[in-house]
């Protein structure tokens, strides 16, 4: 029987076989050169042996797929699914006989392959110890990576060697309370560079009522094998009844760096569209009663105590530095509803914030629906609606899921009641119920339960420490955003000098591969003068830059008010658009540079950014992808000739010009610098 398949335009191919013994494996080579090497496949269970080897195979079938899809929101209205299949039966030589199906996809960005369980004899329900699928590299690649913690994705980016990955170094996490690092692994999407210049990048796709999966690192033999996150409490990774399949395991294969990001092969290995129309839910910039908080403005907690049965009330004892009041928000409104900005974030809202972190138990500490004395919600909700801003609920669970679930039907029904269709989420904390991780796969589901709640009353999610993303936004695509990632406000607080230059133009390559990221731009106050010892490492420039180059349909202006005011370069920020008709990578390197070009959905307008890291550069720009005969009207705005981010970093230059797509330009970008350009198509 055959059993290999290749890709639509035969760049990339899969081959699969068993060995002597029975145990299956696989190898992927790109036009003709072998990129993974012989790589095996297993499962451990729990009360059965392993399934491994003595696997014979009983049938191969083979599909194509050429299709195109709309996406609602995205980096692009229509996206090609084009692919050929394999789809590889294996039965036990046992006793036993037992069943598992290898489904393979090749495509011209990439491969993904994942494990469908039947239903079988020898069992009804299947406990997974340890799921042992391998990844093995031709060579001491270059990687980007982050470790393999079971709680977090905020750290920074690691560069080094396959060799020289060193997870466990990383355990004593200076900035936050929550991190379990077990073993020498990386989280995914991990990017690497071969010494040719091929790119890779491992990841998965449809990651659903299964662990999230790790890679744990061989340096001396140089190979990943996968390493699911586990749970203390019940002792396995997963378990699932029969019949069931796992998320894909993917492999984004780029000849160059800019071709990962062009790549939309995570989205494409989730299935279709189950909520139907969505147009209850509209891309937008917002701007947040947030940022005052992390410069230590104001706080999120009103100065409640609770009283013995639990119940939060005000003694009169209030401190005053409450951020999410009635005045302040609709100050922020009036901002916004000027400035052409449609939403507004209110963090610190509901009674809680008092006893959110610190305690062992927090169970019940939120209440989801009871706003402070000082913060009228109805109020607020209607003089936002008469000025044509929408709200943005807010939701910090306190990693005590429970507790939300208990209020999640009630929580979501008023925000339906009021008009409301957004909701950023947050789980900051050990996950309660203790022995449970962020990542592990009760609260993978746990994060589902809440995205079809949320769809249920007509509500969009922006998670925060979440699961990772892995496309489910094609399914669900009430699924906008979502932080997993170390974000802006590492910058205000953190202990180890904030985010480096480099930062940035990392994530496009390696967490901006999984989908859209909340990281929150739009800082103008780079120095932070009421944070002693941190300030953004970026120049305004690059500011302006992320909200082309770090993708979400929904966009924070975070700075206070006050700081846009009377500033020349926010009219970017009122500009740009969010909700994207197509989307070209023009050059970028990983950790170095990139440039992105965005066309605006229904308007013909075009939007460019670009970032570099702590080196000065000069970007060669060819207009050619505008129309032919077609004249737009440009905003340039880029860094001053003695801009820097550590000592000039708000020194900008705005330029207006008249471009077509006969026009080059040349831009040199500062040292942690950027640029940003708007083009108006002239009517």
């Amino acid at each position: 029987m055959n059993t290999e398949i290749s890709s639509p335009n035969g760049i990339n191919k899969i081959e699969f076989g068993l060995s002597k013994n029975g145990s299956p494996f696989y190898l992927v080579k790109h036009k003709g050169n072998t990129i993974i090497d012989t790589s095996f496949m297993s499962f451990d269970f729990r009360n059965l042996p392993s399934l491994k080897y003595n696997l014979e195979i009983t049938d191969v079938r083979l599909n194509s797929l050429d299709e195109n899809w709309e996406m609602p929101w995205g980096e692009q209205r229509i996206v090609k699914n084009n692919y050929h299949e394999m789809l590889v039966s294996l039965r036990e030589n046992s006793p036993k006989a037992r069943k598992v199906n290898i489904r393979f996809k090749a495509y011209d960005d990439g491969i993904g392959f994942r494990y469908e369980f039947p239903k079988q004899r020898a069992t009804d329900t299947l406990i997974i110890t340890d799921e042992n699928t391998e990844f093995k590299l031709t060579g001491d690649h270059m990687c980007w990576w982050i470790p393999g913690d079971w709680d977090i994705y905020e750290h920074l980016y690691n560069s080094t060697k396959i060799s020289e990955i060193d997870a466990l170094a990383l355990k004593e996490h200076v900035n936050l309370a929550q991190t379990f690092i077990p073993e020498n692994a990386v989280n995914t999407p991990i990017t690497m560079r071969t010494e040719n210049g091929l790119h890779l990048s491992f990841h998965e796709a449809n990651l659903t009522d299964y662990a999230g999966m790790t890679l744990k690192v061989d340096t001396k033999t140089l190979k990943f094998t996968s390493e699911l996150v586990g749970s203390d409490r019940t002792g396995y990774k997963v378990k699932r009844a029969l019949p069931f399949t796992t998320p894909w395991r993917t492999i984004q294969i780029a000849d160059k760096a800019t071709e990962l990001i062009d790549s939309k092969l995570i989205v494409n290995l989730n299935e279709p569209n189950k909520l139907g129309d969505i147009s209850w839910f509209k891309p937008m910039k917002y701007m947040g009663i947030w940022w005052e908080m992390h410069i230590d403005v104001a706080s999120w907690d009103y100065g409640m105590e609770q009283n013995e049965n639990g119940k939060w009330v005000d003694t009169g004892k209030a401190h005053g530095r409450h951020g999410a009041t009635t005045e302040n928000a609709k100050k922020y409104i009036d901002f916004a509803s000027e400035n052409n900005i449609k939403g507004l974030l209110i963090e610190g809202w509901n009674t809680g914030w008092e006893r959110w972190t610190g305690f062992a138990d927090r169970e019940g500490i939120f209440d989801f629906v009871t706003p402070y004395p000082d913060y009228d919600l109805e109020e607020v909700v209607n003089y936002a609606k008469e000025k044509g801003v929408d709200i943005i609920m807010h939701h910090e669970t306190s990693a005590a899921p429970r507790t939300y679930e208990k209020q999640l039907d009630t929580a979501y029904k008023l925000m339906h009641d009021l008009g409301i269709h957004a909701v950023k989420t947050g789980y900051v904390g050990k996950i309660i119920p203790k022995g449970e991780y962020h990542h592990g796969q009760w609260m993978v589901n746990h994060y589902r339960k809440v995205l079809e709640t949320a769809a249920k009353y007509e509500v969009a999610v922006d998670a925060h420490e979440p699961i990772k993303a892995t496309g489910i936004r094609r399914t669900y695509p009430n699924a906008v955003s979502r932080e997993g990632l170390r974000g802006q406000e590492f910058n205000a607080w953190s202990q180890d000098g904030g985010n480096p230059p480099e930062h940035l133009p990392i994530v496009a390559f390696t967490r901006m591969l999984a989908g859209p990221i909340d990281f929150t731009p739009g800082v103008f106050d780079i120095s932070l003068p009421t944070k002693e010892n941190n300030q953004v490492n970026t120049t305004l420039a690059q500011q302006l830059a992320l909200y082309v180059i770090i993708y979400s349909p929904i966009q924070m202006a975070c700075d206070l008010p006050d700081n846009y005011e009377g500033q020349p370069a926010f009219q970017f920020v009122k500009d740009v658009g969010v909700d994207w008709e197509q989307t070209q990578v023009l050059n970028g390197e990983v950790g170095d540079y990139v440039t992105i070009e965005r066309e605006e959905k229904n308007t013909e307008n075009w939007f460019i950014g670009g970032i570099t890291d702590e080196n000065s550069r000069e970007i060669n720009l060819d207009f050619g992808f505008l129309t032919d005969g077609k004249t737009y009207d440009a905003i340039i705005y880029r860094d001053a000739k003695d801009a820097n981010f550590k000592t000039n970093p708000t020194a900008i230059d705005i330029e207006k010009m008249e471009i077509t797509n006969s026009t080059k330009l040349n831009i040199v970008l500062a040292e942690g610098g950027g640029f940003a350009i708007s083009l108006t198509l002239r009517k």
